[in-house]
């Protein structure tokens, strides 16, 4: 080879191997389509528009041992007549999504995780905001697959505002030993708990915890010290024998509040629940009329949270950043930073924890926003992409949710 030809060639080896692989996420529109997005060099592009999912793509969860993404359709009411659908999608290697199986579901699907029981098998658990209930499914699901479970809810007493007409679980998620899943029910100001059969992955019902009246319970997130010794073959009465120190970080839509839990496992099997703190997260501890938390997040002692309708930073709204204590986990407001769009529905923080993608809903924008992994504060916009048509604040309508490919 020629030596300026060789020259050549090395540098341009250098160049390649300088310039970092893209990051793909994928996003949901309630007008019926799933979006593959891709990050390279601070450029956001859509790479897929895919029509799929039923007319209400809501949620999506990546199993990404399997590549199995698994979108849940907010269709349907508590009406028997109607219903929601999940959608399997089998993820390339580049992102693209391929459709695989669909099944019905209750109505009014918004969000779902997965969990694992008998020796590794794996269930998916989801929160039926508008069917007023939680179901789990096995997986991998296969077309017009029964439900394993399904959980069915109702109020004898309304709640503080007409928002709380009828029970509406707003989330799923597993507390940090994998034995227990909760879901903040907004319509019944509740905590519900399942503790998980570890051989069969049912779900049993534990006691649920009160929320203050009037509070709409809608995300939440656990923190623990990390002393959980156990193995991951351990039982169930060993995993709760042996795990330290956990607390419980709740935000809720109606009340504009934030609460702080102690966590405590009893042998009974389930776990309890004590208020140590209640403050409303925004500067100055006044949340500004018609705004509502909406998200949170965690990354060791800093927590996040999306702020919709404040208007703060116009015409976007926020996100906010809040301090845990080390000392006894109560939490106090760093700062707050633009959400560079309107109502920050959903956003997640990726691995190496020094990027956050927000899904504005009503803007309908995906916006990439630098987070200073030494300080944890959010930094400059990144990249920003409009997905689909802007929505009206105060409907389903726009963008409904974002995920890195993780």
């Amino acid at each position: 080879m020629h030596f300026n030809t060789l020259l050549l060639s090395l540098a341009s080896t250098a160049i390649a191997t300088a310039t970092p692989a893209p990051a793909r996420l994928w996003a949901t529109h309630y007008s019926g389509d799933v979006y593959t997005l891709e990050l390279a060099q601070n450029n956001l592009t859509i790479k897929q528009t895919l029509k799929t999912c039923g007319d209400m793509p809501s949620w999506l969860t990546l199993d990404s041992k399997t590549r199995t993404v698994y979108c849940s359709n907010e269709d349907g009411t508590t009406d028997p007549s109607t219903h929601g659908s999940l959608t399997a999608l089998r993820a390339a290697q580049d992102g693209q999504l391929r459709e695989i199986a669909v099944t019905d579901t209750v109505g009014g699907g918004v969000n779902s995780v997965i969990y694992e029981a008998g020796k590794g098998k794996k269930f998916l658990a989801i929160a039926h905001y508008g069917g007023a209930a939680v179901s789990t499914f096995s997986l991998p699901i296969k077309k017009d697959q029964p439900a394993l479970q399904a959980f069915h809810f109702n109020l004898t007493h309304p709640g503080k505002v007409a928002q709380q007409d009828s029970s509406h679980p707003h989330e799923v998620f597993l507390d940090p030993t994998g034995s227990f899943i909760l879901s903040p029910d907004l319509g019944a100001d509740l905590l519900r708990t399942w503790s998980i059969d570890e051989y069969s992955g049912k779900l049993e019902e534990c006691p649920s915890t009160n929320v203050t009246f009037g509070s709409g319970p809608r995300h939440a997130v656990f923190w623990t010290d990390g002393t959980d010794k156990t193995t991951g073959g351990a039982t169930h009465e060993r995993k709760l024998a042996s795990v330290g120190k956990t607390m419980l970080y709740l935000v809720n839509e109606i009340g504009g509040t934030m609460m702080v839990y102690d966590v405590s496992y009893s042998r009974s099997g389930c776990l309890s629940l004590e208020k140590k703190q209640t403050i409303v997260p925004y500067p100055k501890g006044v949340m500004p009329k018609g705004a509502t938390p909406a998200g949170i997040k965690r990354v060791g002692n800093a927590l996040y949270v999306s702020i919709r309708s404040d208007q703060k930073y116009k015409p976007n709204d926020s996100m906010v950043v809040l301090d845990r204590s080390p000392k006894d986990g109560l939490v106090k407001v760093r700062n707050s930073t633009s959400a560079y769009g309107k109502v920050p529905r959903t956003f997640v923080i990726n691995r190496a924890g020094d990027l956050v993608a927000i899904g504005n809903q009503a803007s309908a924008n995906v916006a990439i926003v630098r987070r200073d992994q030494k300080t944890g504060n959010l930094g400059e916009q990144v990249a920003v992409l409009q997905v689909g048509e802007p929505g009206k604040v105060g409907t389903a309508e726009g963008l409904s949710s974002v995920i890195w490919d993780e």
